[in-house]
Protein backbone atom coordinates (compact mmCIF):
# COMPACT_ATOMS: atom_id res chain seq x y z
CA UNK A 1 0.00 0.00 0.00
CA UNK A 2 1.11 3.21 -0.59
CA UNK A 3 2.95 5.46 2.10
CA UNK A 4 1.21 8.57 2.97
CA UNK A 5 4.46 9.94 4.86
CA UNK A 6 7.55 9.14 3.13
CA UNK A 7 10.02 10.70 0.52
CA UNK A 8 12.04 8.67 -1.18
CA UNK A 9 15.73 9.52 0.13
CA UNK A 10 17.27 8.49 -3.31
CA UNK A 11 15.14 11.07 -5.85
CA UNK A 12 12.86 12.61 -3.28
CA UNK A 13 9.42 10.95 -4.74
CA UNK A 14 6.62 10.55 -2.81
CA UNK A 15 5.45 7.82 -4.76
CA UNK A 16 6.72 5.15 -1.86
CA UNK A 17 4.96 1.78 -1.16
CA UNK A 18 5.08 -0.50 1.89
CA UNK A 19 7.27 -3.38 0.82
CA UNK A 20 7.16 -5.89 4.11
CA UNK A 21 8.92 -5.81 7.56
CA UNK A 22 12.99 -6.32 7.54
CA UNK A 23 14.39 -8.73 10.31
CA UNK A 24 14.92 -6.25 12.68
CA UNK A 25 11.15 -5.44 12.55
CA UNK A 26 11.45 -2.14 10.91
CA UNK A 27 9.26 -1.25 8.31
CA UNK A 28 10.77 -1.17 4.41
CA UNK A 29 9.55 0.87 1.82
CA UNK A 30 9.70 0.90 -2.16
CA UNK A 31 9.92 3.88 -3.97
CA UNK A 32 7.67 3.28 -6.85
CA UNK A 33 9.63 6.09 -9.62
CA UNK A 34 13.12 5.30 -9.27
CA UNK A 35 13.36 1.49 -7.38
CA UNK A 36 15.30 2.43 -4.48
CA UNK A 37 14.25 0.33 -1.46
CA UNK A 38 15.00 1.94 2.22
CA UNK A 39 13.77 1.31 5.36
CA UNK A 40 11.75 4.05 8.11
CA UNK A 41 14.35 4.37 10.69
CA UNK A 42 17.03 5.39 7.63
CA UNK A 43 18.14 9.31 8.48
CA UNK A 44 17.76 10.28 4.39
CA UNK A 45 14.23 9.62 5.19
CA UNK A 46 12.55 12.66 4.68
CA UNK A 47 8.86 14.06 5.61
CA UNK A 48 7.32 15.52 2.10
CA UNK A 49 7.26 19.21 2.07
CA UNK A 50 3.67 21.10 1.66
CA UNK A 51 4.58 21.73 -1.83
CA UNK A 52 4.22 17.91 -2.88
CA UNK A 53 1.46 16.19 -3.65
CA UNK A 54 0.30 13.33 -1.63
CA UNK A 55 -2.07 10.42 -2.87
CA UNK A 56 -4.95 10.82 -0.76
CA UNK A 57 -6.51 7.00 -1.46
CA UNK A 58 -5.43 3.71 -2.96
CA UNK A 59 -7.41 4.87 -6.22
CA UNK A 60 -5.51 8.02 -6.50
CA UNK A 61 -2.35 6.44 -6.20
CA UNK A 62 -2.49 3.32 -8.58
CA UNK A 63 -3.64 6.47 -11.06
CA UNK A 64 -0.48 8.25 -10.32
CA UNK A 65 1.19 5.00 -10.54
CA UNK A 66 -0.25 4.51 -13.91
CA UNK A 67 1.23 7.80 -15.30
CA UNK A 68 4.75 7.35 -13.95
CA UNK A 69 5.26 4.04 -15.24
CA UNK A 70 4.05 4.91 -19.05
CA UNK A 71 6.48 7.91 -18.97
CA UNK A 72 9.12 7.69 -20.49
CA UNK A 73 11.71 9.74 -18.64
CA UNK A 74 14.39 7.04 -18.00
CA UNK A 75 17.38 7.18 -19.53
CA UNK A 76 18.39 4.19 -22.01
CA UNK A 77 21.26 3.05 -19.15
CA UNK A 78 18.69 2.78 -16.05
CA UNK A 79 20.36 1.73 -12.84
CA UNK A 80 19.84 -1.72 -11.36
CA UNK A 81 17.57 -0.97 -8.40
CA UNK A 82 15.23 0.80 -10.88
CA UNK A 83 15.26 -1.88 -13.70
CA UNK A 84 14.39 -4.57 -10.70
CA UNK A 85 12.14 -2.19 -9.49
CA UNK A 86 10.41 -2.15 -12.66
CA UNK A 87 10.32 -5.70 -13.08
CA UNK A 88 8.31 -5.69 -9.50
CA UNK A 89 6.03 -3.39 -10.19
CA UNK A 90 5.60 -5.45 -13.95
CA UNK A 91 4.54 -8.24 -12.02
CA UNK A 92 2.48 -6.66 -9.70
CA UNK A 93 0.49 -5.55 -12.34
CA UNK A 94 0.38 -9.12 -13.97
CA UNK A 95 -1.20 -10.24 -10.44
CA UNK A 96 -3.84 -7.84 -10.29
CA UNK A 97 -4.52 -8.34 -14.41
CA UNK A 98 -5.17 -12.03 -12.76
CA UNK A 99 -2.90 -14.09 -14.36
CA UNK A 100 -2.01 -17.37 -12.53
CA UNK A 101 1.48 -17.40 -10.18
CA UNK A 102 3.04 -19.79 -12.56
CA UNK A 103 2.42 -17.29 -15.52
CA UNK A 104 3.80 -14.25 -13.53
CA UNK A 105 6.81 -16.53 -12.55
CA UNK A 106 8.19 -17.66 -16.06
CA UNK A 107 8.09 -14.02 -16.55
CA UNK A 108 10.00 -12.37 -14.20
CA UNK A 109 12.03 -15.57 -14.75
CA UNK A 110 12.80 -14.44 -18.46
CA UNK A 111 13.11 -10.55 -17.39
CA UNK A 112 15.75 -11.24 -14.79
CA UNK A 113 17.42 -13.40 -17.40
CA UNK A 114 17.56 -11.22 -19.78
CA UNK A 115 19.21 -8.73 -17.57
CA UNK A 116 21.56 -10.99 -16.42
CA UNK A 117 22.74 -11.59 -19.77
CA UNK A 118 23.59 -7.70 -20.22
CA UNK A 119 20.10 -6.66 -21.71
CA UNK A 120 18.89 -3.25 -20.80
CA UNK A 121 15.02 -3.41 -20.89
CA UNK A 122 15.02 0.71 -21.84
CA UNK A 123 16.61 -0.32 -24.65
CA UNK A 124 14.58 -2.81 -26.92
CA UNK A 125 18.15 -2.94 -29.38
CA UNK A 126 20.34 -4.52 -26.59
CA UNK A 127 17.22 -6.84 -25.94
CA UNK A 128 17.22 -8.58 -29.51
CA UNK A 129 20.93 -8.54 -29.48
CA UNK A 130 20.86 -10.55 -26.19
CA UNK A 131 18.43 -13.00 -27.71
CA UNK A 132 19.64 -13.34 -30.98
CA UNK A 133 23.23 -13.93 -29.66
CA UNK A 134 21.76 -17.23 -27.25
CA UNK A 135 22.02 -20.91 -28.41
CA UNK A 136 18.50 -20.88 -27.34
CA UNK A 137 15.91 -23.48 -28.66
CA UNK A 138 13.42 -21.81 -31.32
CA UNK A 139 10.47 -22.35 -28.64
CA UNK A 140 12.70 -20.42 -25.93
CA UNK A 141 13.89 -17.23 -27.86
CA UNK A 142 9.64 -17.31 -28.44
CA UNK A 143 9.15 -17.13 -25.26
CA UNK A 144 11.61 -14.27 -24.08
CA UNK A 145 10.63 -12.11 -27.35
CA UNK A 146 6.37 -12.71 -25.74
CA UNK A 147 7.78 -11.47 -22.54
CA UNK A 148 9.63 -8.42 -23.30
CA UNK A 149 6.89 -7.65 -25.54
CA UNK A 150 4.43 -8.04 -22.96
CA UNK A 151 7.01 -5.59 -20.65
CA UNK A 152 7.16 -3.31 -23.57
CA UNK A 153 3.90 -2.50 -24.13
CA UNK A 154 2.86 -1.80 -19.92
CA UNK A 155 5.57 0.39 -20.11
CA UNK A 156 4.71 2.01 -23.55
CA UNK A 157 8.15 1.23 -25.12
CA UNK A 158 8.22 0.90 -29.03
CA UNK A 159 9.99 -1.75 -30.56
CA UNK A 160 9.82 -4.00 -33.58
CA UNK A 161 10.28 -7.61 -32.38
CA UNK A 162 12.02 -10.28 -33.91
CA UNK A 163 10.13 -13.04 -36.06
CA UNK A 164 11.09 -15.95 -34.68
CA UNK A 165 8.60 -18.81 -35.01
CA UNK A 166 8.71 -22.21 -33.63
CA UNK A 167 9.16 -24.89 -36.43
CA UNK A 168 6.11 -27.41 -36.98
CA UNK A 169 7.44 -31.10 -35.90
CA UNK A 170 5.92 -34.46 -34.94
CA UNK A 171 4.81 -34.33 -31.48
CA UNK A 172 6.79 -36.64 -29.14
CA UNK A 173 4.52 -39.32 -27.69
CA UNK A 174 6.15 -41.74 -25.02
CA UNK A 175 5.76 -45.55 -24.84
CA UNK A 176 3.72 -46.32 -21.67
CA UNK A 177 6.03 -48.61 -20.71
CA UNK A 178 8.20 -45.27 -20.57
CA UNK A 179 5.92 -43.79 -18.80
CA UNK A 180 5.61 -46.45 -16.13
CA UNK A 181 9.27 -46.88 -15.71
CA UNK A 182 9.65 -43.35 -14.94
CA UNK A 183 7.21 -42.99 -12.71
CA UNK A 184 8.41 -46.24 -11.08
CA UNK A 185 11.73 -44.44 -10.88
CA UNK A 186 10.98 -41.50 -9.16
CA UNK A 187 10.16 -40.36 -5.60
CA UNK A 188 6.70 -40.63 -3.69
CA UNK A 189 5.80 -37.20 -4.53
CA UNK A 190 6.79 -36.79 -7.83
CA UNK A 191 5.82 -39.94 -8.94
CA UNK A 192 2.11 -40.08 -7.41
CA UNK A 193 2.36 -36.62 -9.69
CA UNK A 194 3.52 -38.05 -12.51
CA UNK A 195 0.77 -41.03 -12.12
CA UNK A 196 -2.16 -38.39 -11.58
CA UNK A 197 -1.16 -36.93 -15.15
CA UNK A 198 -1.16 -39.50 -16.94
CA UNK A 199 -4.45 -40.80 -15.23
CA UNK A 200 -6.31 -37.78 -15.97
CA UNK A 201 -4.05 -35.44 -18.71
CA UNK A 202 -4.40 -32.48 -16.23
CA UNK A 203 -1.91 -29.62 -16.67
CA UNK A 204 0.80 -29.51 -13.74
CA UNK A 205 -0.85 -26.19 -12.53
CA UNK A 206 -4.33 -27.98 -12.15
CA UNK A 207 -2.42 -31.17 -9.77
CA UNK A 208 -0.74 -28.92 -7.87
CA UNK A 209 -4.01 -27.21 -7.05
CA UNK A 210 -6.10 -30.82 -5.73
CA UNK A 211 -7.00 -30.70 -2.04
CA UNK A 212 -7.90 -33.71 -0.03
CA UNK A 213 -11.46 -32.84 -0.37
CA UNK A 214 -10.93 -33.93 -4.23
CA UNK A 215 -10.32 -37.30 -3.49
CA UNK A 216 -13.29 -39.44 -3.33
CA UNK A 217 -11.31 -42.92 -1.99
CA UNK A 218 -14.58 -44.78 -1.96
CA UNK A 219 -15.10 -44.48 -5.59
CA UNK A 220 -12.02 -43.57 -7.11
CA UNK A 221 -13.17 -40.27 -7.79
CA UNK A 222 -10.45 -37.20 -8.62
CA UNK A 223 -12.04 -33.98 -9.06
CA UNK A 224 -10.29 -31.34 -10.97
CA UNK A 225 -11.75 -28.27 -9.51
CA UNK A 226 -9.22 -25.37 -9.96
CA UNK A 227 -9.10 -25.65 -14.15
CA UNK A 228 -6.59 -23.37 -15.56
CA UNK A 229 -6.68 -20.98 -18.18
CA UNK A 230 -10.51 -20.68 -18.24
CA UNK A 231 -11.02 -24.67 -18.72
CA UNK A 232 -14.09 -26.84 -17.19
CA UNK A 233 -13.90 -28.59 -13.72
CA UNK A 234 -13.56 -32.54 -14.43
CA UNK A 235 -14.27 -35.36 -12.37
CA UNK A 236 -11.81 -38.76 -13.42
CA UNK A 237 -12.77 -42.48 -12.28
CA UNK A 238 -8.88 -43.38 -11.17
CA UNK A 239 -6.86 -46.28 -10.67
CA UNK A 240 -7.04 -48.05 -7.05
CA UNK A 241 -3.11 -48.09 -7.34
CA UNK A 242 -3.51 -43.59 -8.24
CA UNK A 243 -6.03 -43.55 -4.83
CA UNK A 244 -3.09 -45.76 -2.91
CA UNK A 245 -0.30 -43.71 -4.18
CA UNK A 246 -2.00 -40.57 -3.21
CA UNK A 247 -3.34 -41.85 0.11
CA UNK A 248 0.27 -42.34 1.05
CA UNK A 249 1.47 -38.82 0.71
CA UNK A 250 1.95 -36.67 4.14
CA UNK A 251 -1.06 -34.72 5.13
CA UNK A 252 0.45 -31.91 5.77
CA UNK A 253 -2.22 -29.14 4.60
CA UNK A 254 -5.82 -29.18 2.96
CA UNK A 255 -3.87 -29.41 -0.26
CA UNK A 256 -2.63 -32.93 -1.61
CA UNK A 257 1.25 -32.06 -3.03
CA UNK A 258 1.10 -29.74 0.09
CA UNK A 259 2.59 -25.81 -0.21
CA UNK A 260 5.12 -27.46 -2.74
CA UNK A 261 5.83 -24.77 -5.68
CA UNK A 262 5.52 -25.49 -9.96
CA UNK A 263 9.58 -24.73 -9.39
CA UNK A 264 10.49 -26.78 -6.85
CA UNK A 265 8.42 -29.92 -8.46
CA UNK A 266 9.95 -29.16 -11.68
CA UNK A 267 13.11 -29.17 -10.52
CA UNK A 268 13.18 -32.28 -8.38
CA UNK A 269 11.08 -34.09 -11.32
CA UNK A 270 13.89 -33.43 -13.77
CA UNK A 271 16.35 -34.60 -11.48
CA UNK A 272 15.04 -38.11 -11.12
CA UNK A 273 14.37 -37.96 -14.69
CA UNK A 274 18.15 -37.85 -15.78
CA UNK A 275 18.74 -40.52 -13.21
CA UNK A 276 16.14 -42.48 -14.39
CA UNK A 277 17.56 -42.06 -18.22
CA UNK A 278 20.90 -42.82 -17.13
CA UNK A 279 20.23 -45.88 -15.06
CA UNK A 280 17.55 -47.34 -17.59
CA UNK A 281 19.94 -46.80 -20.38
CA UNK A 282 16.76 -44.64 -22.31
CA UNK A 283 17.66 -41.00 -23.02
CA UNK A 284 14.42 -41.01 -24.90
CA UNK A 285 12.92 -40.51 -21.34
CA UNK A 286 14.94 -37.04 -20.90
CA UNK A 287 12.24 -35.75 -22.96
CA UNK A 288 9.02 -36.73 -21.02
CA UNK A 289 7.82 -33.48 -18.86
CA UNK A 290 4.67 -32.53 -17.28
CA UNK A 291 2.97 -31.50 -20.43
CA UNK A 292 4.02 -34.56 -22.33
CA UNK A 293 1.72 -36.58 -19.90
CA UNK A 294 -1.45 -34.12 -21.16
CA UNK A 295 -0.36 -34.64 -24.74
CA UNK A 296 0.15 -38.63 -24.49
CA UNK A 297 -3.56 -38.91 -22.61
CA UNK A 298 -5.01 -36.53 -25.28
CA UNK A 299 -4.14 -38.76 -28.09
CA UNK A 300 -4.41 -41.88 -26.37
CA UNK A 301 -7.86 -40.97 -25.17
CA UNK A 302 -8.41 -39.18 -29.55
CA UNK A 303 -7.35 -42.75 -30.99
CA UNK A 304 -9.18 -44.99 -28.14
CA UNK A 305 -12.52 -43.14 -29.01
CA UNK A 306 -12.62 -43.31 -32.56
CA UNK A 307 -11.58 -39.42 -33.34
CA UNK A 308 -13.97 -38.00 -30.91
CA UNK A 309 -12.76 -34.79 -30.59
CA UNK A 310 -15.55 -33.68 -28.07
CA UNK A 311 -14.79 -36.48 -25.85
CA UNK A 312 -11.52 -35.12 -25.84
CA UNK A 313 -12.09 -31.42 -25.21
CA UNK A 314 -14.16 -32.59 -22.11
CA UNK A 315 -11.66 -34.98 -20.62
CA UNK A 316 -9.05 -32.03 -21.17
CA UNK A 317 -11.69 -29.27 -20.01
CA UNK A 318 -11.04 -27.05 -23.30
CA UNK A 319 -13.76 -24.67 -23.65
CA UNK A 320 -12.84 -23.79 -27.26
CA UNK A 321 -12.55 -27.27 -29.74
CA UNK A 322 -9.60 -25.55 -31.66
CA UNK A 323 -7.05 -25.77 -28.45
CA UNK A 324 -8.01 -29.64 -28.33
CA UNK A 325 -7.18 -30.15 -32.17
CA UNK A 326 -3.45 -29.12 -31.00
CA UNK A 327 -3.49 -32.74 -28.79
CA UNK A 328 -4.76 -34.59 -31.90
CA UNK A 329 -1.99 -35.44 -33.76
CA UNK A 330 -2.45 -38.35 -36.04
CA UNK A 331 1.12 -40.56 -34.74
CA UNK A 332 1.96 -43.56 -35.56
CA UNK A 333 3.07 -45.08 -32.06
CA UNK A 334 6.40 -46.80 -32.47
CA UNK A 335 5.21 -49.95 -31.06
CA UNK A 336 1.46 -51.69 -32.27
CA UNK A 337 2.44 -54.23 -29.90
CA UNK A 338 -0.36 -55.27 -27.25
CA UNK A 339 -0.71 -56.95 -23.98
CA UNK A 340 -3.97 -59.13 -23.95
CA UNK A 341 -6.12 -60.36 -21.12
CA UNK A 342 -9.48 -62.53 -20.76
CA UNK A 343 -11.86 -61.60 -18.74
CA UNK A 344 -14.52 -64.57 -17.26
CA UNK A 345 -17.02 -62.33 -15.42
CA UNK A 346 -18.00 -58.69 -14.48
CA UNK A 347 -15.48 -58.47 -11.66
CA UNK A 348 -11.86 -59.61 -13.56
CA UNK A 349 -13.37 -56.90 -16.39
CA UNK A 350 -13.39 -53.92 -14.19
CA UNK A 351 -10.31 -54.54 -12.76
CA UNK A 352 -8.91 -54.82 -16.49
CA UNK A 353 -10.12 -51.54 -17.02
CA UNK A 354 -8.82 -50.58 -13.93
CA UNK A 355 -5.30 -51.21 -15.06
CA UNK A 356 -5.39 -49.50 -18.46
CA UNK A 357 -6.73 -52.15 -20.80
CA UNK A 358 -9.60 -51.44 -23.26
CA UNK A 359 -12.38 -53.80 -24.52
CA UNK A 360 -12.00 -55.61 -27.84
CA UNK A 361 -14.58 -58.26 -28.10
CA UNK A 362 -16.68 -61.07 -26.68
CA UNK A 363 -16.01 -64.60 -27.65
CA UNK A 364 -17.48 -68.08 -26.46
CA UNK A 365 -18.57 -65.52 -23.21
CA UNK A 366 -15.16 -64.24 -22.92
CA UNK A 367 -14.54 -60.53 -23.00
CA UNK A 368 -10.80 -59.87 -24.62
CA UNK A 369 -8.93 -56.71 -23.25
CA UNK A 370 -5.90 -55.40 -24.69
CA UNK A 371 -3.36 -52.46 -23.78
CA UNK A 372 -0.76 -50.71 -25.59
CA UNK A 373 3.00 -52.24 -24.57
Amino acid sequence: MPSLELQCPQCGSTETWKDGIRNDGSQRYLCRDCGFRFSQGLSKAVLPSPQRRVCESLTEGSKNLTEVETRQEKPAGGTASDIKGKIVEFLWQLKKDGLSERTIDEYGRFLKRLVKLGANLYDPETVKEVVAQQTWAMPTKVLAVATYDKFASTYGIQWKPPKYKIPESNPFIPLEAEIDALIAACGKKVSTMLQALKETGARIGEALAMKWIDVDLEHNILSINNPEKGGHPRQFKVSNKLVAMINALPKENEKIFGNTLYATMESNFCGQRKRASAKLQNPRLKQITFHTLRHWKATIEYHKNGGKLLEVMRMLGHKNIQNTMIYTHLVTFENDDYHTAVAKNVDEARKLIETGFEYVCTHDNLMIYRKRK
